[in-house]
């Protein structure tokens, strides 16, 4: 061999050593790179999450008769009677407590008056008159009450009690045709008679 391949060969060997150092570095700084970048994308695409407060709907009920604090009182929708007579500060010391059905849901602007001991039984939980248009209130009527409603007996009275009782409030009155026995015929016939 001779003396000038040598130095060749080392020169080649040694540029090829630099070329594989700088491929390698670059290698290193690109897959920090995206490492980095892949980081901080994901915590850029993580979305806020925004707590909002949704006000439950509520309902207005006077409470009046033999409570403590008779008045206007706002409640949650779904609130009872109980829970009436607990906003009005409970019941007054002649209230009659067997004169009120207290596990009755109360309904937007019903009065709830609380009966006094040696009254008439009225019971207040159970709203047995028509509306004051002369309809009847699908949230508050008991069996007598829908029973006077044409094509509706006792029976029928116990199913849309028995539904409202496991599905709340009646929000509208087509929730009758939920109601196992009432078809479309008989909610037309009832459409006007009754109202929630």
């Amino acid at each position: 061999m001779d003396a000038q391949t040598v130095p060749r060969s080392r020169r080649r060997l040694v540029i090829g050593a630099a070329v594989v150092l700088v491929v390698v570095v670059a290698a290193v700084t690109i897959a920090i790179g995206i490492v980095r970048t892949g980081a901080e994308s994901a915590v850029d695409t993580v979305p806020e999450v925004v707590s909002e407060t949704v006000a439950p709907a509520s309902v207005y009920v006077h409470v009046s008769g033999e409570v403590r604090v008779p008045g206007l009182y706002r409640l949650d929708q779904d609130a009872r009677v109980v829970d009436a007579v607990a906003a009005a500060g409970g019941f007054s010391e002649k209230a009659s407590r067997d004169g009120v059905n207290l596990a009755r849901p109360v309904s937007d602007g019903e009065q709830l008056l609380i009966p006094a001991e040696g009254d008439e039984r009225t019971d207040a939980g159970t709203s047995a008159a028509p509306e004051g248009d002369g309809r009847v209130n699908l949230n508050t009527a008991d069996v007598a009450a829908l029973d006077t409603l044409p094509r509706v007996g006792p029976a029928i009275a116990q199913r849309i009690i028995d539904w409202r009782d496991q599905n709340g409030r009646f929000t509208s009155v087509d929730d009758l045709m939920a109601v196992p026995g009432i078809g479309e015929k008989m909610l037309e016939s009832l459409r006007d008679l009754v109202t929630v």
